[in-house]
Parts: C-alpha cells; sequence; structure tokens
C-alpha cells in the first residue's frame, strides 16, 4: 500500500508542478486565455498540493512500523 501511495504523491506532484507552470507562463504571457484560465489554474494548483500534502501525510500515517 505505501507504494501505491508513494506513486500516487509523485503523480500528484508532477500534475502540480505541471499546472503551476502552465499558470506562471499564462500571466507572464497576459492576453484573452490568461483573463479566462488563470484563477482557474491557479485554483486547480492549490486543491493539487492540498491533495498531495494529504497523501503523504497518509504515506506518513500509515507507513510507520
Amino acid at each position: 500500500m505505501n507504494s501505491a501511495v508513494f506513486f500516487l504523491v509523485v503523480i500528484v506532484a508532477l500534475a502540480t508542478l505541471g499546472v503551476l507552470a502552465t499558470g506562471v507562463v499564462t500571466m507572464l504571457r497576459g492576453g484573452e486565455f490568461n483573463r479566462k484560465h488563470g484563477n482557474r489554474l491557479m485554483r486547480l494548483r492549490v486543491l493539487l498540493q492540498a491533495v498531495a500534502v494529504g497523501l503523504i501525510g497518509l504515506l506518513l500515517l500509515f507507513g510507520r512500523d
């Protein structure tokens, strides 16, 4: 189970990094896409970070021997 949770943490962390990079590039470029989706991307980043932190907490909680 620990390896499955660790795998999920890696996936969610990479997804967070992808959304963060997309959001930053979008903000730097500006334009219509940023006006429509910039705030949504940052909210998605916060949600993914919360999921990652929760999974890390589960991993630490149940990973103890």
